[in-house]
């Protein structure tokens, strides 16, 4: 270290340092001068001297190699002591270095931090910016009770800083402090009582929390909903089987049905949960995500939960621990609802780089997915684990065939047959598991597999592993009678070796030298007898027992008992074939996630979740009512409510009164109409869109009274609004203004829902807040709510969470159509589809004429949005009758479609004339994939199979979008989501035309303008999903070329590039 610390020096061209440097390394002694073998204490010597030094210099020198051996990774608290004493140095880079230090260490030195803390609060006062910060950041990281105050004062002053940098720390600051669920899930997690109050306060708050404090929240809040909310699975979905025991109560089956004829409704708290939950979905964080699973899993309907698997197969691209703790839950999940990972199952797929623990759950998902349709690849599958060089894992796969084979009875002759056929294998390890799954299958149907059983005898000789070799002797006993001629040389073979043999195989070899001397005495009796006078003393106290009971048993004596009689009986007893079941059935009462679901073992600290109630207990102990409080955040220069005493429990629905009472003011000075009837009807309309907007909160709280009051006050005021408008006005200006004020009170709802439950703030920033809303709304215009979309999709959007700048490819396409038009983002409007640039002319065979008979069918993309649906691509098939005879009643038939893809078919023609032709419509939803669209195409007399497969180019729809725009999302499409390739070709086909022409015509795809004339780019997004595709081509020296393709659909991305290369390298 000490030879390090000269290079060091000389490199920094410090004078003083290197003078220091030198004076560090002539006290070590000569042994280390080197620095090779010296101790870690020696190692860093030299930079405690440094610091301790009178010169700024080189102490700025020794926080620089520490921060630099911090950054590599090394360890460096052991100079704790020494950096915390230059926490008041006057050296503003110094106090910079020692706070990023202090940052990462001052966790785990409490105690020397604390020594400091006056210096960190002199440190807030600090003139410099980052000095401020700083302190701030290192105050926050001691995690130490005592100082909460200090720190809730600091975090008050830092909100109101000038900085903005100083700012955004003070925000990081309080998500620090969220530790109080973490004492109250230690202290007492039982208290469900203390959270009724806070509840929708940690709903709405869930997203800004720090990412460990989600985890710790998300499992409080699954608890809690198991307490509070009837159970949303009785639908009208009846109960799995493997549900019941743990889910229902123990009421007969008469009681059950009843309950399920009840209407369900669930509790808007409940749904609040589920809705605020989802984006976590999207994490970077696998333990927040295994949260949400778990939370899914175990309180949303199951029609919803399915929205995990994709997330969680997601995981499955993080490191091996995280990979097997996802596994261990998919597999459990995976048994009871085998549809969630279904589409998913080649993720599953064995990678030879897989751990042996990732491979052995990896085959279990499999083999839980397993069914009559995918059953022929999985074993295909199946065939190249077994060929692996990591044997457990083999063996493991052998296992897996043998439980698909019970599983699924249409295969178990084939998984048989290929099992003996790995009797002949070189590797032991496979033959003895290959015997082992055998015997276990046999035992099913063993009448039909007498000759398996002459070959598996015929193994004794070459197998050695103690449990296949067990295996072939039960199973020639327990079929003594069907191989008679075998059974007795079996039993004299492994006479000879039984002193040598395994514990386990001498036990099946008494087993099987009773069930001899029962069926056939002549010819084994003397053999029997010889056996059991070997075992009679042998070293293990099991065989010796197991010998003197058969003894006692089989050999009539005057000593024999009643069960002699009865020996065959006992030996010989049908036995039933074993059950070959998932190690994972029994954790389904474990809570997914947890420590006790990973061991399979109750873990101390683990609270089971408990039953649903049957009747949701009062959701009114959720309501917070807030009236002073409410009275000091009216904004200034405002009247109050004259029912303001009895508000509504948050200062949402004040909020909201407050838009409202402004909607009417401005619609007071725009002179709304001069008749008083249609002044009564806009009256009405108002109140109604009103009430409207409020109605999402009132069923959320359940309370009438409070609403009563509510309408009253607005009725009051709208009645003022009509006394105070008699001026006439034109009736266009009067629709106008009704069209604003409904768009203000239709979308209250939002700004209501939103701010429920938040944390208090100063009157000032209300007001600010009111304000921008108002302002926004203003800019929306009419807000067009009456979408066709489900409600549940509305209901999962919510604007508390952060601002969506653009349409993530995780939303599906109608939510991002619904979102743009509620245009809740300023900046949701950058990206927008376009009108294609080039629609290629070429068309594509459908059914030729002389297979149709006479009926001749093309269709070609004409790359325009569908009108049947938004995630359907369109294609228009033209028909020619080319025949002399009328063809009737033209339709689509049959449709075999694979899973997920969607299909809206042209209306049947009556007829086509002969030389006749017509051109259709339709729509295919191909689910963002080159999958195959197979169908019928019928006439009166005959039906014709034909198939659409979509060129990957024209799963797409332009965008048009800026080059800024363009960067900023190919800068979060990058590692896994980029796919390029190198393209050769003559200069003269790297034109900005040519390239363009050659791309267009492929991939329906906008252009983007580039700034440079040697990058070309293009956009688009596919139909289904709305996930971006950037296409960029850049041109290098020569003759070559870099075609880029960034999506997060990776599939669509390695197709497309796969096309485009060599359009763009021919000439």
């Amino acid at each position: 270290m000490s030879s390090n610390s000269f290079s060091y020096n000389e490199q920094s061209g410090g004078g003083e340092a290197t003078e220091l440097g030198q004076e560090a390394t002539s006290t070590i002694s000569p042994s280390g001068a080197f620095g090779l073998f010296s101790s870690d204490l020696k190692k860093n010597e030299d930079l405690k001297q440094m610091l301790e030094s009178n010169k700024d210099s080189a102490k700025l020198d020794a926080m620089k190699r520490i921060v630099g051996m911090i950054a590599k990774g090394k360890n460096a608290s052991e100079l704790f002591p020494a950096v915390v004493k230059n926490v008041a140095s006057k050296n503003i880079e110094i106090k910079k270095l020692v706070y990023v230090y202090l940052v990462r260490y001052a966790e785990e030195q409490q105690d020397l931090a604390l020594l400091s803390i006056s210096t960190f609060q002199r440190a807030l006062k600090d003139p410099n910016q980052l000095i401020r910060a700083s302190a701030l950041r290192v105050l926050s990281s001691i995690r130490v009770p005592i100082i909460v105050p200090i720190m809730m004062l600091a975090i008050k002053e830092a909100s109101a800083d000038l900085s903005p940098y100083v700012r955004k720390n003070a925000a990081h600051a309080i998500q620090k402090l969220y530790s109080v669920v973490m004492a109250f899930e230690e202290v007492c997690p039982d208290r469900i009582d203390l959270i009724h109050k806070n509840y929708r306060k940690l709903c709405n708050l869930l997203v800004d929390v720090e990412e460990w404090g989600q985890v710790v929240i998300i499992h409080m809040l699954t608890r809690y909903a198991r307490t509070q909310f009837v159970s949303p699975w009785k639908e009208g979905d009846e109960l799995e089987d493997n549900e019941k025991n743990f889910y229902e109560s123990d009421d007969d089956q008469k009681e059950k049905t009843d309950k399920r004829k009840k209407p369900y409704t669930m509790d808007p708290d409940h749904r609040l949960l589920i809705r605020n939950t989802k984006p976590l979905l999207q994490s970077r964080n696998a333990a927040v995500v295994m949260a949400v699973a778990q939370l899914y899993w175990h309180i949303s309907p199951k029609s919803e939960a399915g929205i995990i698997s994709k997330s969680l197969v997601r995981l499955l691209r993080s490191n091996r621990e995280v990979q097997y703790i996802v596994l261990q839950n998919i597999a459990t999940m995976s048994i009871q609802r085998k549809g969630m990972f279904e589409p998913y199952l080649k993720s599953f797929y064995v990678r030879s780089t897989d751990p042996t623990m990732i491979k052995t759950l990896k085959l279990e998902i499999l083999t839980n997915l397993a069914n009559e349709a995918n059953i022929s690849t999985l074993l295909r599958e199946f065939q190249t684990y077994v060929k692996s060089q990591d044997k457990q894992f083999a063996a493991a796969t052998i296992q897996t065939i043998g439980r698909c084979a019970t599983n699924i009875l249409e295969v178990t002759d084939t998984c048989l047959n290929g099992l003996v056929c790995l009797l002949s294998n070189r590797d032991e390890i496979v033959v003895a598991e290959s015997v082992v799954v055998i015997k276990k299958l046999l035992q099913m149907q063993p009448v039909q597999h007498g000759e398996i059983i002459k070959h598996m005898a015929k193994l004794l000789d070459s197998i050695t592993v103690p449990v296949a070799r067990a295996s072939i002797l039960w199973l020639i006993g327990e079929n003594c009678e069907r191989v008679p001629k075998i059974a007795p040389d079996v039993l004299r073979k492994m006479a000879k070796s039984f002193t040598s043999e395994d514990d386990l195989v001498k036990l099946q070899i008494l087993n099987l030298g009773a069930k001899l001397y029962l069926t056939n005495s002549k010819q084994t009796k003397l053999l029997t007898q010889y056996i059991l006078n070997l075992g009679k003393y042998d070293q293990n106290y099991d065989i010796r027992d197991r010998t003197r009971f058969i003894r006692q048993l089989i050999v009539p004596n005057e000593k024999s008992g009643a069960l002699s009689k009865y020996a065959k009986k006992i030996f010989l007893a049908q036995k039933p074939a074993p059950l070959l079941e998932s190690p994972f059935k029994d954790r389904d009462h474990f809570q997914l996630g947890t420590l006790s679901h990973t061991l399979n073992i109750k873990a101390t600290g683990y609270l089971e979740l408990s039953n649903w109630p049957e009747v949701a207990p009062d959701p009114s102990v959720r309501n917070v009512e807030v009236i002073e409080l409410a009275k000091e955040w009216t904004p200034a220069g405002k009247a109050k409510q004259e029912n303001s005493a009895k508000k509504f429990y948050s200062e949402s629905e004040e909020e909201g009164d407050s838009s409202d009472s402004s909607s009417d003011s401005e619609s007071e000075s725009g002179s709304e109409s001069g008749e008083q009837g249609k002044s009564g009807e806009e009256g009405d309309s108002n109140e109604d869109s009103s009430e409207d907007s409020s109605s999402e909160q009132d069923s959320e709280s359940g309370r009438e009274s409070g609403l009563e009051n509510k309408r009253t006050a607005k009725r009051n005021s709208k009645a003022k609004g009509k006394s105070d408008s008699e001026d006439g006005e034109k009736e266009n200006e009067k629709s106008k203004t009704s069209d604003s004020s409904n768009a203000e009170s239709s979308s209250i709802e939002d700004s209501s829902s939103d701010s429920e439950s938040e944390s208090e703030s100063e009157s000032e920033s209300e007001s600010r807040k009111v304000t921008q809303e108002k302002e926004k709304k203003t800019k929306q215009g009419r807000t067009p709510l009456t979408k066709d979309v489900s409600l549940l999709d509305l209901d999962d959007f919510n604007p508390v969470s952060t601002p969506i700048a653009l349409p993530t490819p995780a939303l599906s396409p109608s939510l991002m159509a619904d979102l743009e038009g509620l245009n809740l983002s300023t900046s949701s409007s950058v990206i927008s589809v376009s009108t294609p640039v080039f629609v290629p002319t070429k068309t594509h065979v459908l059914l030729h004429r002389m297979s149709g008979k006479g009926l001749a069918a093309h269709y070609f993309f004409p790359r325009q949005p569908c009108i049947f649906g938004d995630k359907m691509v369109s294609i228009q098939i033209t028909l020619n009758n080319t025949t002399d005879q009328k063809i009737e009643n033209i339709h689509i038939g049959e449709k075999k479609l694979p899973i997920g893809l969607k299909m809206h078919v042209f209306n049947p023609i009556d007829s086509l004339e002969p030389e006749g032709s017509i051109t259709v419509s339709m729509g295919i939803d191909f689910c963002d994939s080159t999958q195959t669209a197979s169908f019928q195409l019928c006439t009166k007399d005959d039906c014709f199979s034909v198939n659409i497969q979509p060129p990957v180019g024209e799963l797409l729809l332009p965008v048009a979008m800026s080059e800024k725009d363009f960067k900023k999302e190919q800068g979060m499409l990058t590692g896994m989501n980029e796919t390029s390739a190198v393209i050769i070709a003559a200069p003269q086909n790297f034109t900005p035309s040519v390239i363009f022409q050659k791309v267009v015509n492929i991939a329906n795809v906008g252009a983007v303008p580039s700034g440079q004339d040697n990058i070309h780019r293009f956009a688009a997004k596919t139909v289904h999903s709305g996930s971006l595709m950037l296409v960029t081509v850049e041109l290098k020296e020569g003759s070559t070329a870099q075609l880029i393709i960034n999506t997060e659909k990776t599939v669509i991305g390695s197709v497309l590039l796969r096309e485009l290369k060599p359009v763009l390298s021919q000439g």
